[in-house]
């Protein structure tokens, strides 16, 4: 049965939509991540169908040249051909909507034990690692984070629902170590989530003409466990 904006009441049969980047796909323990199928907000169940065609009209939008700020949930509802009330059933404004479009060209966060603590941190710096070969192989998705950044309820958006989570997630791997006796517990476990992340972050956001060797996770936890100075001479 169709409803008036042409999704099918009450069902999830959709094309499953494979993110553009060509991502692995996975789901991380905790992660706020909403899964094609999940129960939305409010409303009748959610179209898998609908909510693809949604997020494919904004990426295709996107890829014609129309700017963030330029979007309509008019023009997006247009072009997915279902009704704004599709729309607003799933996100809440434009802003919403477009972090599940970032999210959706991004790779998958992957999963992690949630017990280990060198582990999984060595795990979800690789996740930012292959974030960042995302972005720089992806012109769309690099144009669409510059102007997230200049739209400043955007930005804090998808700061809130994307990286905020994932540095809590990374915080709590990092306590697991130090409680394991993998890391030293007499520092701030903020600092030492920041002497991990930071290099990586400099090398993916702030050095785009840097390399990012399938390694690079693991030389950096290597060397933060080694230290940086100088073996004692004998």
């Amino acid at each position: 049965m169709q409803g008036q904006d042409g999704e099918r009441d009450g069902r999830g049969a959709g094309n499953g939509g494979e993110p553009r980047t060509g991502a692995p796909t996975g789901t991380p323990a905790g992660a706020s991540t909403r899964a094609p199928d999940a129960e939305p907000r409010r409303g009748r169940p959610r179209s898998a169908a609908a909510e693809r065609a949604i997020l494919d009209a904004v990426i295709a939008l996107l890829e014609a040249g129309e700017p963030l700020a330029g979007l309509s949930i008019e023009r997006i509802a247009r072009t997915a051909g279902v009704g704004k009330a599709t729309i607003y059933r799933r996100w809440s404004g434009k802003e919403e909507l477009f972090v599940d479009v970032v999210r959706d060209m991004e790779p998958d966060d992957p999963p992690v034990s949630g017990t280990e603590g060198l582990a999984d941190l060595r795990v979800m710096l690789e996740s930012l690692r292959t974030r960042g070969l995302a972005q720089r192989s992806s012109v769309l998705l690099h144009n669409i984070f510059a102007q997230m950044k200049s739209h400043p309820k955007l930005w804090n958006e998808y700061h809130d629902t994307a990286i905020a989570p994932r540095r809590a997630a990374m915080l709590e791997a990092v306590r697991r170590a130090v409680a394991a006796g993998e890391l030293r517990d007499d520092l701030d476990v903020e600092l030492i989530d920041d002497l991990f992340v930071g290099p990586m972050l400099v090398r993916t956001a702030h050095r785009p003409d840097a390399p990012l060797p399938d390694d690079l996770a693991d030389r950096i936890i290597t060397t933060l466990l080694e230290g940086l100075a100088p073996a004692a001479r004998v």
